[in-house]
C-alpha cells in the first residue's frame, strides 16, 4: 500500500482504504434541485458508511462540510463553449474551494486545451506550490496523463475523466485493463482510486481487487434521473443516448 511521505496526507487518506466515497452534486437545473439536496445526499452516505464526500462548488462544499463530518473532496465545475475542461480550471476555482474548506482539491490533469489556452495539466504544479499542505486528487482520461500527474505531484489519480475527453467520448463503461494499470504502475508513488462509469458493489469491488485504494461512485448513487435514463435508454432500444445527458453542460 502506498503511504504519503506527508503525514497530513496520509491521516486523510489512510483511513479510506477500501471504501466508498460518494459524490454528492446536483446542477441547478437538474430535476432533483433543491437547495439542501446535496446535504441530504452527504447525510444519507455518511448514514450508509461512506468514507469520503466528493463535492462541487464553494457553496455545496460549506453546506456537506457542515452537515457531515467526513472528508470532502472539493471540486468547481464551470463550463465554457471554446474547451471540454470543466473541472477546476484555474486558480482562481483552487483558491475559492480551499476557502471554503475542500479536505482535498481535484482538478482536470488532462492534456487538454483550456478556456485560457494553457495545458489543463500545468495547473497542478502551481496548485502544489500555492497551496502546499492541500492534497491534490487528480483527474485524468489515460495513462499518460497518470504518470505525469503523480511526477508533478498529485497525492491521488484516478481516471475520472475517462468518457469526457474527445479521446475517450466513444466509451461505453469503465475500462478495467486500464485501470489495473494505474495501480500497477502508479500504486507505490500515489494514492489510486477509480471514479467513473461504476453502477453496482460489484464494479466497485472489481477495482478494490485491482488495487484501488477506494472508489468513487456518483451517478448510480446520487441522481436518480441519469439511473432512470439509462433505463429508459435501454428499452427503448438505444435510440437516445442517456451519455449525452450525463456529459451536458450547465
Amino acid at each position: 500500500m502506498f503511504h504519503s511521505p506527508r503525514p497530513n496526507v496520509r491521516d486523510l487518506v489512510d483511513p479510506m482504504a477500501g471504501g466508498l466515497i460518494v459524490s454528492c452534486q446536483v446542477q441547478h437545473d437538474d430535476p432533483i434541485y433543491t437547495p439542501d439536496m446535496v446535504v441530504k445526499m452527504a447525510e444519507a452516505a455518511a448514514w450508509a458508511g461512506a468514507v469520503g464526500i466528493r463535492a462541487n462548488s464553494p457553496e455545496q462544499i460549506r453546506a456537506i462540510k457542515e452537515a457531515v463530518d467526513l472528508p470532502v473532496i472539493g471540486l468547481w465545475k464551470v463550463w465554457h463553449p471554446d474547451t471540454d475542461v470543466f473541472i477546476t480550471p484555474t486558480m482562481a476555482e483552487v483558491d475559492a474551494i480551499v476557502e471554503a474548506g475542500a479536505d482535498i482539491v481535484a482538478l482536470d490533469c488532462t492534456f487538454q486545451t483550456t478556456h485560457e489556452g494553457t495545458r489543463a495539466a500545468d495547473l497542478l504544479p502551481r496548485v502544489r506550490e500555492r497551496h502546499p499542505e492541500t492534497p491534490v486528487f487528480a483527474d485524468v482520461s489515460n495513462a499518460e496523463e497518470a504518470r505525469l500527474a503523480v511526477a508533478n505531484g498529485a497525492d491521488i489519480v484516478a481516471p475520472t475523466l475517462y468518457g469526457y475527453t474527445a479521446e475517450t467520448a466513444h466509451i461505453e463503461g469503465a475500462d478495467y485493463r486500464m485501470f489495473a494499470g494505474f495501480c500497477r504502475d502508479l500504486g507505490d508513488k500515489a494514492y489510486v482510486m477509480m471514479e467513473g462509469h461504476l453502477y453496482t458493489p460489484e464494479d466497485a469491488m472489481k477495482c478494490v481487487f485491482l488495487g484501488a485504494h477506494a472508489v468513487v461512485v456518483g451517478s448510480a448513487i446520487t441522481r436518480p434521473h441519469l439511473t432512470a435514463k439509462r433505463f429508459v435508454d435501454l428499452l427503448g432500444g438505444y435510440r437516445d443516448n442517456w451519455r449525452d445527458a450525463e456529459r451536458a453542460s450547465h
